[in-house]
């Protein structure tokens, strides 16, 4: 979506969703974890989604990335509603406007560290050259430009963290998705591998949503926003 006449990039609303809806069914019974949310992520803007276990942040990023859909409600990701374009240009816009960072890291084991960070650009049938070029590169600037031909087995847990945050920022997204980063490593090289991810977000200018149980960590953040009782509540800046 281009910027409108006199609108700054920062004004410029990227990931939204409106009334969003998601309801389970299990044992014969409806669960309502998420009841009419409403929300919005600017241009380059970070925030943080706080709230206590099993209240529903993973179900709300899945929903913001387009890796499950609302029972009801609307998410649009860069003015596209994720609901009504096909499957695969669903895929597609995955791969150019979204960046995506777990708490574990799910590199794919069979391949090194600089063919898991091109593989957003290979997917997209990018020349290799150019795709492991890039890659090389921002394993450069993560500080593992001596690791790129190890395998994920071969790597420290915070050297995959980093070459998972290089694979999310690899093709340029104008949204970071990033759940419980630093969730499985020990908190000083969490603190490190959230310090890189601020840093490139400076660099990059993408947009991060962030979903952490970690208050410290959240007020590190422009905007905080707790989910409780399916809806969630603006706890400003962080």
């Amino acid at each position: 979506m281009e910027d409108q006449p006199g609108q700054r990039a920062g004004d410029r609303i990227v990931l939204s969703c409106e009334a969003l809806v998601r309801d389970f069914e299990e044992g014969g019974r409806t669960l309502h974890v998420l009841r009419g949310l409403n929300f919005e992520v600017r241009a380059g803007e970070r925030v943080a989604v706080i709230g206590e276990s099993g209240v529903g942040k993973t179900t709300l990023l899945q929903l913001l990335g387009g890796l499950d859909l609302p029972t009801s409600g609307r998410v649009c990701v860069q003015g596209q509603d994720l609901a009504k374009i096909s499957d695969s240009e669903r895929g597609n816009l995955r791969n150019r406007a979204l960046g995506f960072v777990y708490q574990f890291h799910h590199l794919l084991p069979e391949f090194s560290a600089l063919e898991n960070v091109a593989m957003p650009l290979l997917v997209r049938r990018e020349p290799a050259s150019d795709a492991l070029d890039k890659a090389a590169g921002l394993l450069q600037k993560v500080g593992l430009g001596d690791r790129m031909t190890h395998r994920p087995g071969q790597m420290s847990g915070g050297e995959r963290q980093r070459t998972a945050v290089a694979r999310a920022l690899i093709a340029r997204p104008a949204v970071v998705l990033a759940d419980e980063p630093t969730g499985n490593l020990d908190h000083a090289t969490g603190e490190k591998v959230f310090d890189l991810m601020l840093d490139l977000n400076r660099e990059f200018g993408a947009s991060l949503v962030v979903v952490t149980h970690d208050t410290q960590l959240a007020a590190r953040l422009d905007r905080t926003v707790a989910l409780e009782d399916g809806l969630l509540v603006d706890n400003g800046a962080g």
